[in-house]
C-alpha cells in the first residue's frame, strides 16, 4: 500500500464492473449515499479516490472508478478502463440494463501563483463536499489538497473531484455521471 502521494508523471484511472477490496487503499475520508434505485461509496485516498456505485434491484450492476498510482496493486478482472492520467480524456462505458458511466479527467500543470490561488478556492469550499488536507511533503510548506463534491438525482450521480499535487504544480480534475436509463 502507498503511503505518500505518488509523482504526477505516476498516476492511472481506472474503472472495474465489480467493486475492489477496501484494504488496496489508505483512505482518509469517505461518504456513503443511498438512493432508491442506487447506492455509493466515494473514498478519498492517499493517491486520489475510489468511488463505488451499485444498481439497487433489477439485477445489480456495479461500476468502480479509481484515480491512483500506477504502481497500486490493482485487479486486472473486469477491468473496463486503464488510462495513464495524463492530458485531458473523456470516456465513456455502456453496462447492461441500459446503466451508463461516463467521465472526464485531465491532469492540469499550472504555475505556481495559480496552483496557490486553487489552493485557498478549494480550501473555503462549503462542508457538504468531501475534503482531506495533506500534510506537507517538506518541500511546500502546505499540503496536497483533495476535494470531491456530489450531486444526487433520483437516477443518476454526478461527482467532481480536484486532486492538488503540490510537489509538481499540478491539479487533477475528474468529472463523472453514473446513470440509470429513463
Amino acid at each position: 500500500m502507498l503511503s505518500v502521494r505518488p509523482k504526477v508523471a505516476e498516476l492511472s484511472f481506472h474503472v472495474f464492473s465489480r467493486s475492489l477490496h477496501p484494504e488496496l487503499y489508505n483512505v482518509h475520508r469517505t461518504r456513503r449515499i443511498e438512493r432508491s434505485a442506487y447506492q455509493a461509496q466515494i473514498s478519498i485516498t492517499n493517491c486520489g479516490h475510489v468511488i463505488t456505485w451499485n444498481r439497487c434491484g433489477d439485477g445489480p450492476v456495479t461500476i468502480c472508478e479509481v484515480a491512483t498510482g500506477a504502481h497500486q496493486p490493482l485487479p486486472t478482472k473486469r477491468r473496463v478502463i486503464s488510462q495513464p492520467l495524463k492530458g485531458s480524456r473523456t470516456e465513456k462505458v455502456s453496462c447492461q440494463s441500459g446503466v451508463s458511466y461516463r467521465t472526464h479527467f485531465q491532469l492540469e500543470p499550472v504555475s505556481p501563483d495559480l496552483f496557490f490561488m486553487v489552493g485557498q478556492q478549494l480550501s473555503k469550499q462549503p462542508v457538504e463536499g468531501l475534503m482531506h488536507t495533506f500534510d506537507s511533503s517538506g518541500r511546500m510548506s502546505f499540503g496536497a489538497l483533495s476535494y470531491i463534491n456530489v450531486e444526487c438525482r433520483q437516477r443518476s450521480m454526478l461527482v467532481q473531484a480536484v486532486h492538488t499535487f503540490p510537489d509538481d504544480y499540478a491539479i487533477v480534475k475528474v468529472e463523472s455521471l453514473f446513470s440509470l436509463p429513463e
